[in-house]
């Protein structure tokens, strides 16, 4: 009877025992389904949005999920293999400040870029290529590593760390960051193909806007201002500047500049001043090579723009305005610290977009020198007039009363028709000097010569409480070398104060003259004089500046009343 009993409970171990085999495999079976299921539901995730930075974090966030990573991260690959963006997960804000910098590609990481291959490992610490953390980096163990690819290229890695619960990533967590990293290549592909189609959508959209107002004779501050804003938009930069040349060519000058205004609780990327050194900046390399140029972070480069480092900016990118030889200006844009860096694809559009500031330049250029022309035309048509018709009309008035002066038999009368022939022959200097100025504009941006005279006596109107008489005659503005011409407006502004401050004068005239090769100075004023026992400190600097040029210097009390200062001396030694 016992051995019956035993032999009946020995299929029901058995039992028990594939039962339990059973729902463990069922467990298993559950858990990878689950696993698959979550799998999928990640792929759709990923696969959901467009935009590049978004997937990146998406993608990371999803495989730390999915094999219960601590900390996960995506290292984005640049064209030298280094690593041109890090995009964590699982740190907190406090963490994120206490590291120092993010990993620039070296030691494991630096591994898994020259041989883009799945890492697993236990401890990071224990690899022979390990290289350590970042200072504020906080601790990690368990390490899984995978590449992403877009199609035959890498794109980057994945990195997960810290599985929780302390265990390693096993051989299942390895397969299903292997398949999502395949999924993501595809979500990365779409990512980038749309925003490719995007540039170029704006690209157009912006460049016919922007030969709309060319073609429309808009304004060049006005252009460029669309420039820098359609150029920011399209490579999603924070700010955008077009810096033009100074005069001394050893500087770029901020001309305008556009920001994103603040959101989120961002604040704007402002710019801190409004030039910047040609050597040793990015610009300055830009427009002296003529390529566009782009760093991956400003803030750990000594070539530096002249934006704000709160918030600190990150990735830049400098765009000539032209081609080597007729650079013009240059683009400069940049974006947060953090934020991808700019594609050479990006500099290539922003390049041709950016020759539309160019012409916007040369356009702006053409149009002042066809006004300077115009300007230039009126005037030699208003010296004409006036040397054919003007000075010809008064010259045979003046004959006329010259005529006339002799048959006059009263005194009173002749002395009258003798001085209008006398201001009629003074007419005709100024006019004849007028004409001078007239057909012979000065190129530079200097003021000339007689408005240089002109500020000076009318500055001293103030002072005397009265206007001072002016005549100027001849060729002053080209007669007058720049080393007589300082002499002059020197005496003349010595005269002027000597005028103001001792003469009590109601009356003044003042006459320069440039004629028979010398510069003569009249000053003559109604005052008390030059007294016998006054200073004369003041006079003897303008005779030494008569003698230093080999000319004349006097000054006399007329009998009538007053002062009659003249400094003459040679237009050429």
């Amino acid at each position: 009877m016992r051995e019956n009993e035993q032999r009946s409970l020995v299929p029901s171990m058995r039992l028990d025992d594939l039962l339990a085999e059973l729902q463990t495999r069922l467990e298993a079976v559950l858990a990878t389904r689950d696993r698959v299921h979550a799998l999928l539901e990640a792929v759709v995730s990923i696969g959901s949005d467009l935009d590049l930075e978004v997937v990146l974090r998406r993608i990371v966030a999803t495989a730390a999920t999915l094999v219960d990573a601590t900390y996960g991260a995506m290292g984005v690959i640049g064209e030298e293999n280094t690593l041109i963006q890090f995009v964590p997960v699982g740190l907190s804000e406090e963490e994120i400040a206490r590291i120092e910098h993010w990993p620039h590609g070296l030691g494991l990481l630096g591994l898994l870029i020259k041989e883009p291959q799945t890492l697993r490992l236990s401890h990071i610490s224990e690899h022979p290529e390990s290289y350590g953390f970042p200072p504020g980096h906080p601790p990690m163990g368990s390490f899984l590593g995978v590449p992403v690819r877009v199609r035959d290229e890498v794109f980057g890695n994945l990195y997960l760390t810290e599985k929780r619960g302390g265990g390693d990533f096993d051989e299942d967590d390895e397969a299903i960051v292997v398949a999502l990293a395949t999924a993501a290549g595809v979500a990365i592909e779409n990512a980038r193909l749309y925003e490719d189609s995007r540039r170029r959508e704006t690209w157009l959209q912006a460049s016919a806007d922007i030969t709309t107002r060319l073609l429309s004779g808009g304004e060049p501050q006005e252009v460029l201002t669309l420039i820098a804003r359609r150029a920011r938009e399209m490579a999603g930069a924070d700010a955008a500047a077009i810096l033009l040349p100074g005069k001394d060519g050893d500087t770029l000058h901020v001309a305008l500049e556009d920001g994103a205004p603040a959101e989120d609780g961002q604040p704007g990327v402002r710019l801190v001043g409004d030039e910047v050194a040609v050597e040793g900046s990015l610009a300055g390399r830009a427009f002296l090579s003529g390529e566009p140029l782009a760093l991956d972070d400003l803030d750990h480069n000594q070539v530096r723009l002249v934006w704000a480092d709160d918030p600190p900016v990150g990735p830049a990118g400098a765009v000539p305005l032209g081609a080597l030889g007729a650079v013009r200006g240059v683009l400069a844009l940049v974006k947060r610290s953090g934020r991808m860096p700019f594609s050479q694809s990006e500099l290539r559009t922003l390049h041709a977009f950016a020759g539309q500031a160019a012409v916007a330049l040369e356009l702006a250029e053409t149009r002042r020198d066809a006004e300077r022309l115009g300007l230039l035309e009126d005037r030699d048509r208003i010296a004409k007039d006036l040397h054919d018709v003007v000075i010809q009309r008064l010259f045979a008035v003046a004959m006329t009363l010259m005529s006339a002066v002799r048959l006059v038999e009263r005194p009173e009368a002749s002395s009258r028709l003798q001085n209008a022939i006398d201001e009629l022959d003074t007419t005709i200097r100024q006019i004849r000097s007028t004409i001078f100025a007239l057909q012979t504009p000065r190129e530079d941006t200097a003021p000339s010569l007689r408005a240089q005279i002109v500020d000076l006596v009318e500055g001293a109107r103030g002072h005397l409480g009265f206007m001072p008489g002016l005549s100027l005659e001849g060729r002053l503005d080209n007669d007058v070398p720049p080393e007589v011409a300082e002499h002059l407006l020197a005496v003349l502004r010595e005269a002027l104060s000597n005028l103001v401050r001792h003469a009590k004068a109601r009356r003044a005239d003042v006459t320069v003259q440039a004629a028979d090769g010398h510069l003569t100075l009249l000053v003559h004023d109604d005052g008390v004089g030059i007294p016998p026992e006054g200073r004369r400190s003041g006079l003897r600097n303008l005779a030494d500046r008569a003698e230093r040029l080999g000319g004349a210097f006097t000054v006399t009390s007329p009998p009538t009343g007053g002062a009659h200062l003249e400094w003459s001396v040679p237009l050429h030694g």
